[in-house]
């Protein structure tokens, strides 16, 4: 570990010590170290192939998918299956353990995967849905998908109204989930820390959550290689990856709480 990081890592880990209820807001940065591209690297990344050629607003899209609803398809099953290779990090158990050492802890997440769920973590908001629940694009209808439905050239039909079938994630131009923003929020008024986690802070609403914790008194921890928008408003800014800092955070905190 970085000697310049100790300051303030023991900064941090008394923050969190004394933390009766924490919100993490987590990005792409925290799957990133499991290996799954983000949303636009996987379009952008020449390994991917095929869907480098790809425009991700053509991929994750009304318009998109109308046009070409098998082209969408295809790359959300690709995106899919990537994800269930995947496996949770050391930073997604970290946050786990301490969802177990406080009484309130919420995760927050911009990812689509269930990294989280896997690593341990029991309370998950996804503001952007999940890649691996599926509905009709018209009705609504849930659709359990079957395994034959991944390889398909075009998605599946709805069993209620035979409209085609979509990943239940949140494409541009669309709202996020209602009930989970106005959870996210709620909690985010509550908290006593808000940790910021491998998201670089430009997407909204979501980016404006920590600041909303900071109006209503939280102290906040942003854990990120690089500086974000979010670096000058946090208490605590720590340059690392997540999945390497989590860890020794949480046994600052286990050596406070025993001292």
């Amino acid at each position: 570990m970085n000697e310049k990081l100790e300051v303030p890592l023991e900064a941090a880990a008394r923050l969190l010590r004394q933390a009766n209820r924490i919100v993490c807001l987590t990005g792409a940065g925290v799957s990133a170290e499991s290996g799954v591209a983000t949303f636009r690297a996987g379009t952008d990344n020449q390994s991917d192939g095929l869907w480098s050629r790809f425009d991700p607003q053509q991929l994750a899209s009304q318009e998109g998918f109308a046009a070409n609803p098998g082209m969408v398809w295809q790359w959300y099953m690709h995106r899919l299956m990537a994800v269930e290779s995947a496996k949770p990090n050391d930073g997604h158990r970290a946050l786990a353990q301490l969802e177990r050492s406080v009484p309130s802890f919420t995760v927050v997440t911009q990812n689509v995967d269930d990294l989280h769920e896997r690593g341990g973590s029991q309370r998950v908001l996804h503001l952007h849905g999940r890649i691996n629940r599926f509905r009709c694009n018209l009705c609504g209808f849930e659709h359990e998908l079957l395994p034959a439905e991944k390889r398909a050239a075009h998605p599946p039909r709805c069993l209620s109204c035979s409209g085609a079938v979509r990943p239940d994630v949140v494409w541009f131009g669309e709202p996020l989930p209602g009930r989970i923003l106005d959870k996210a929020w709620h909690e985010s008024e509550r908290c006593d820390v808000f940790l910021i986690v491998g998201t670089s802070g430009v997407v909204y609403p979501a980016a404006h959550l920590p600041l909303v914790a900071q109006h209503h008194g939280a102290a906040l921890i942003e854990i990120n290689p690089e500086l974000t928008q979010l670096s000058d408003r946090a208490d605590v800014c720590l340059p690392a990856r997540s999945g390497v800092l989590l860890p020794r955070l949480l046994q600052l905190v286990a050596e406070l709480q025993s001292a």
